[in-house]
This record gives C-alpha cells, structure tokens and sequence, in this order.
C-alpha cells in the first residue's frame, strides 16, 4: 500500500506546483500584479526574457501603457538636426560592423591597438577608473530625480561594479575576439539602416531594437565576468509593509558575488499592484509630451545641415 499512498500524497503537490507556474506566467501578461512580490518577480522576469515591450505592457495599467505607446513619437523627437558629419560617421560605423569577414577585419584592426594600450594604460586605468567613479557618484548625489533610497542603491552599485571595472582584463586578446563577435552579430540583428530611423521606429519596432541590444550587452558583459541573469536569477523579495493600497518590498540580491539590498514601493491600483516609481515617471513623461506641440512633417530630426 506504501506506494499508492506516497503517490496519492504527492499528487496535491505536484498539483499547486502547477498551478503556482500558470499562475506566474499569467502575471507577467497581465498588467500588475495580484501581490506586490508578483507585480516584481514578473517584471524580473519580463527583464530576464529581454521582453520590454511585455515588461511595460505589465508594469503599467492598461490606460498608462496605452498612453505610452500613443506618446512614442514625442519622446523620439530630437532638435537637433543629423549633419552629415553624422551621417557619415553612422554609416561607416555599421558598414565596419555588417560587412562580410566583419569581425576578422575588426580584430585584425584592434588587435595592434590593445597591444599599444595595455602598454600605455595598464598602470593608469585603475586611476581613471577611481576618477570615473567619483564623478559618477557626483552625479548621483546631486540627481533631482532620483529619490534618497535610489541614490542609495545607485551608490551601493558603484562600489560593487567600480573594483570590478579595475581588476577586469579589458586589453585581454581572447576576450576582446569574442566581444567583436557579440558586437559584429548584434550589430546585423539589429539591421539600422540610417540615423534617422532611430528617431522614426515605432513603439513596437523600438522594443525589438532594444531587446537585440540588450542581449547583445549581457553577453558582452559576461564576457568581462559580470553576468546580468545571475544577479537576475538572485533575486528573493520579502513583503516589508503593506496598508491603504500602499506596500514596501524589500529586494536583495547578488552582485559580483556580493549582496546588496534595496526596497521597492508599489502602490494598488483597480486591485492590481505596480512600481510606485515607474508609474509617476510614465504619467509624468505623458504630461510633458502632451504639452509639446505637434512636430510638422519634415521637422528638424530629419533635416541635414552641411559643416
């Protein structure tokens, strides 16, 4: 009887361990989430996927999303009109990245260069490096949109990415192949054709655009030792508070092998639960687009100016 028993038994597990994956994967295609430790794993999720369009789509109400992809346009403006120095620079840019053989020409090109570097810079990167990071941590400090608890968080990461950046073999031969590599297949993938398609794609087109790029950066880093899924997959949530549609979740995780944590506030909205932070930036950016005027056909972002 042992055997009927232990398998009956089981049966109830297996099943809530079912339904706990439809469960999560039906939060991360809905807008929010039914907790606050849902509404954030699913966007964890969604960020892991490299799914951008379907990590707005989720951590926005439906309404906000909309008006998010309504307001693409404007946030794609720029005034400053493309000369044709920067023409010229962006196609020889993605000619160099596409062509055929690209990345044994690109080596052979680098290679000599990281030779000459690891040479004159070797003794003095670490130096810059430590430069940087004061005037990264400058910035951080002195940011108006950044909250306390963000500039905390940003502060906490510099000092975790910045020894990081000074022990990694940057000029390293091997590694610097295998990045031209990444840089040579995300740049065909990712198919730009001009300048000014950057400033005309879509919503959708973008979220595409950005995911190639995304993938294209983790595997780059990864390369240099710092894997973004790892710190991803670290990820454990605990419910701080939670009263009047309003919760704290503290997030910890690993970077680079050392733990760091911060808090995420969400707020409830029509039962849904989604980044407190995220929505104010979205309403705040579809304010200021809908007080821009309408750009004419033919705007400045698509003008050429000769030097």
């Amino acid at each position: 009887m042992r055997p009927f028993s232990l398998r009956h038994a089981m049966l109830p597990l297996l099943a809530a361990l079912l339904l706990s994956a439809c469960h999560g994967k039906d939060e991360a295609a809905q807008p929010g989430g039914s907790t606050p430790e849902t509404a954030l794993q699913a966007s964890v999720d969604l960020l892991k996927a490299g799914d951008f369009n379907g990590l707005w789509k989720h951590a926005l109400p439906s309404a906000d999303y909309a008006n998010l992809r309504a307001d693409w346009s404007h946030h794609q403006q720029d005034p400053r009109p493309i000369t044709a120095e920067d023409r010229a620079r962006f196609n020889e840019t993605m000619q160099k990245l596409t062509e055929p053989d690209a990345e044994t020409k690109l080596y052979a090109e680098l290679q000599p260069k990281l030779a000459s570097m690891q040479q004159q810079y070797k003794d003095q990167l670490p130096v810059l490096i430590s430069v940087g990071e004061a005037l990264v941590k400058s910035g951080v400090s002195q940011s108006k949109t950044l909250s306390d608890a963000q500039k905390t968080q940003a502060s906490n990461m510099i000092d975790v990415l910045a020894p990081w950046a000074q022990k990694t073999p940057w000029f390293d031969q091997v590694k610097a192949k295998q990045a031209v590599g990444v840089a040579v297949t995300t740049a065909r993938k990712l198919d730009l054709k001009s300048p000014e398609q950057l400033r005309t794609m879509d919503f959708d087109t973008s979220m595409g655009k950005y995911s190639t790029g995304y993938a294209g950066l983790k595997q780059l880093l990864a390369i240099y030792g710092l894997s973004v899924d790892d710190a991803l997959n670290s990820i454990k949530l605990t419910p701080v508070s939670s009263s009047n549609g309003h919760a704290v979740v503290r997030v910890d995780y690993t970077l680079l092998g050392k733990p760091l944590s911060t808090e995420s506030k969400l707020v409830q909205q029509d039962g849904r639960w989604y980044s407190e932070d995220m929505l104010d930036n979205a309403r705040k950016a579809h304010l200021q687009a809908s007080q821009q005027p309408e750009t004419p056909a033919g705007n400045a972002s698509s003008a050429v100016t000769k030097d």
